[in-house]
């Protein structure tokens, strides 16, 4: 069994790396950090984007380690992580539902403010309607 956390460094996704790893000591657990990609990118702007987020993946990837080593108490503790490029809802579900290891899903209850998380949705929400295994909402 695994479990996958999804994080994206605000304070929820925060309280949710920290009950994995409280919740579930003995199991393996798995770090999704979803660099968002925005839409209408086009045409030439395309390689650039690319290019833009390969760069934005590989600096998340150097960075998350570290992070998560100060969220929780052993630091001996062995995780995973792995980045994604997307829309952050349809990259954790597809995450969860490709890779059989995962059991359970984690998640902070929202990573935006305001008016931001009004107009683009829950995020939470969506995984919780589409993932293909149980999903914890942390709040």
């Amino acid at each position: 069994m695994a479990v996958l956390v999804a994080y994206d460094g605000s304070e929820p996704a925060q309280d949710a790396v920290e009950h994995a790893f409280t919740t579930y000591p003995d199991e393996e657990i798995v770090l999704l950090r979803v660099v968002e990609a925005a839409e209408g990118s086009t045409g030439a702007g395309i390689k650039l984007a690319q290019e833009m987020f390969r760069e934005r993946e590989e600096k998340v990837s150097k960075e998350l380690p570290t992070e998560i080593t100060d969220l929780i108490s052993n630091p001996d503790r062995e995780f995973r992580t792995e980045t994604a490029v997307g829309d952050p809802a349809r990259e954790i579900v597809s995450f969860a539902d490709e890779n059989d290891e995962i059991d359970h899903v984690v998640i902070g209850s929202h990573g935006r403010d305001g008016i931001s998380r009004i107009l683009l949705g829950s995020v939470a929400e969506k995984i919780v309607r589409r993932s293909p295994v149980p999903v914890t909402v942390i709040r």
